[in-house]
């Protein structure tokens, strides 16, 4: 029986990855639906996209499928062609094709078996998923948007919607998902009739939020069909103004895509204009933040001098340094409360005056 799993360590697989010259596909996808033995269908779709030299991240729940993956193009329909052939609710599953591309997003496929698709908190058992909004294509969104008594929302983590968002959209203002859906709830208690627009990346948490919200009494709920991605792919395509500003984050090497020429992001360190995502080169660190390039060179790609300092020093005295929190609150951290991004607030202001 073949590996379920990868074997080779990931820096040779990155590699492999940025020698590759055949050109690739990154697109993402998902579909609530119920899924009976999860892990029977993990280890089934795991030997038919590996054979296609797939890459990229798989989650699979009872719920359903979510996943973004990247794609030789020369297999991009036999792999669809898998996709839709792996369970009859998947066939002509919405495919959203990135709309800034190099073919660099991942480098390995790894799918897992998980609780849910998206981690939601919610354990209402009268809640139902599938009871959503209504889908609304581009043309549709701009229509809509443009009524002075609509709400946007945006169900995007706090450091997506810095480097990017629909004009007039809501940020709520939480680290998670889960915590998102009771704030958005209690925020929006007193406007339970108004037009309101859900948004996210790809449609998968918009889709779930929406449904939230009709559980919870709001009466004329909406989300944008395939997130950012279809509505920036259908737009141009379409030749529409675009109400996205900036950069659309993806969780991947690209760290976004680029939307519109807009930059409304700020520099976390020193404040200047830029949208430009990175982690700490301190492997003691690797916070993810904004950085530009002169801050770049000045502080190595690291967050702060203390984190230079550090990323320099020889490898036994990095060890002794981060030993105890190498897996501790700061590694990868994203939260908003982060001191680096206290700042934010400041500049915000300023720009204001």
């Amino acid at each position: 029986m073949p590996a379920l799993h990868n074997r080779v360590n990931n820096e040779e697989l990155k590699q492999r990855m940025l020698a590759e010259t055949t050109p690739r596909t990154t697109v993402s996808f998902y579909k609530y639906f119920s899924v009976t033995d999860p892990s029977t269908f993990r280890d089934k779709l795991y030997i038919e996209f590996n054979s296609l030299n797939v890459f990229g991240r798989i989650y699979i729940a009872h719920e359903g499928i979510n996943g973004q993956v990247s794609v030789p193009a020369y297999n991009y329909n036999a792999f669809c062609e898998a996709l839709y052939h792996s369970a009859p609710e998947l066939n002509g599953v919405r495919m959203n094709i990135a709309v800034d591309d190099d073919g660099k997003s991942f480098w390995a496929l790894r799918m897992k078996v998980r609780p849910k698709i998206v981690a939601d908190g919610i354990d209402d058992p009268s809640f139902n998923p599938a009871k959503t909004g209504a889908y609304l294509k581009a043309r549709e969104y701009n229509e809509l948007s443009e009524k002075p008594d609509t709400i946007i929302v945006d169900m995007r983590n706090h450091y997506e919607y810095e480097v990017g968002h629909f004009e007039k959209a809501i940020e709520v203002p939480s680290d998670t998902f889960r915590d998102q859906l009771p704030m958005v709830v209690d925020m929006l208690k007193d406007q339970k009739d108004k037009d309101i627009i859900m948004y996210c990346t790809g449609g998968i948490r918009c889709e779930k939020a929406s449904a939230y919200m009709l559980h919870n009494g709001f009466k004329n709920v909406f989300h944008v069909e395939g997130g950012i991605i279809e509505y920036a792919r259908r737009g141009k395509e379409e030749n529409l103004p675009l109400k996205f500003k900036g950069k659309n984050f993806v969780f991947d090497e690209r760290l976004g895509e680029r939307i519109t020429d807009d930059i409304v992001a700020q520099c976390h360190i020193c404040g200047k204009p830029c949208d430009t995502h990175t982690n700490c080169k301190n492997d003691g660190c690797h916070l993810l933040f904004i950085q530009c390039g002169d801050c770049a060179i000045k502080y190595e790609g690291c967050c702060s001098e203390e984190c230079k300092e550090e990323k320099n020093l020889p490898e036994d005295e990095q060890r002794i340094r981060r030993a105890g929190r190498e897996n501790g609150p700061m590694i990868f951290n994203k939260s908003k409360q982060h001191p680096l991004r206290k700042h934010r607030d400041e500049w915000e202001g300023q720009r204001n005056e």
